[in-house]
């Protein structure tokens, strides 16, 4: 039983991600910071109990990127709806992520030599888009009105979305060169 607790946590996430968007839409900015402070937690401790115990499984591996981007992408949906978050970071963490997958499937299309794995900047992206959502969030739930703090970290969010899409578009690229190579 123990073994599979990473993926329940994952799919907790999961279910986590539409419930906070709504929150934040109903204007429960204090249960919308806990839940996500919660599903963040659940992250970190999902991770750590599968590399430990060595719990990892291919569905796991798939599932819990997939719960993170959820999560982000319900949270910056609601904060953009109830104009926290400006459109254009918004379109910019779609369009990079929309990116991403595409480059995934084109190199599995034509059998690149494309190992796709999340990167130290796409990392650091998504560190960047937690404390992003977290500072508005919190901001919200105390009723703190800040507009160049979150200019400031709209506009820091996009520059690692921006450094994070140009390396993975550089190792797409680097890859089509090495499969025009060993064609």
């Amino acid at each position: 039983m123990l073994k599979h607790l990473p993926n329940f946590l994952s799919l907790l996430r999961l279910a986590a991600a539409p419930l906070t968007g709504w929150l934040i839409l109903e204007g429960h900015d204090t249960a919308a910071l806990l839940l996500f402070v919660a599903a963040g937690l659940s992250d970190g401790l999902d991770g750590f109990i599968a590399r430990r115990w060595q719990f990892t499984s291919r569905f796991g591996a798939w599932l819990d990127p997939i719960a993170d981007k959820l999560l982000m992408l319900f949270c910056l949906l609601a904060l953009w709806q109830i104009e926290v978050t400006p459109w254009w970071l918004l379109a910019l963490v779609v369009l990079r992520d929309l990116c991403i997958a595409l480059g995934l499937v084109w190199s599995y299309f034509f059998a690149l030599p494309l190992v796709m794995k999340a990167s130290f900047l796409g990392k650091v992206a998504t560190v960047v888009y937690i404390l992003y959502a977290g500072v508005c969030l919190l901001l919200l739930a105390f009723d703190v009105k800040a507009p160049r703090l979150l200019f400031a970290a709209a506009f820091t969010a996009a520059v690692f979305a921006l450094v994070s899409w140009v390396g993975y578009g550089a190792a797409l690229v680097r890859a089509m060169r090495a499969g025009r190579r060993t064609a």
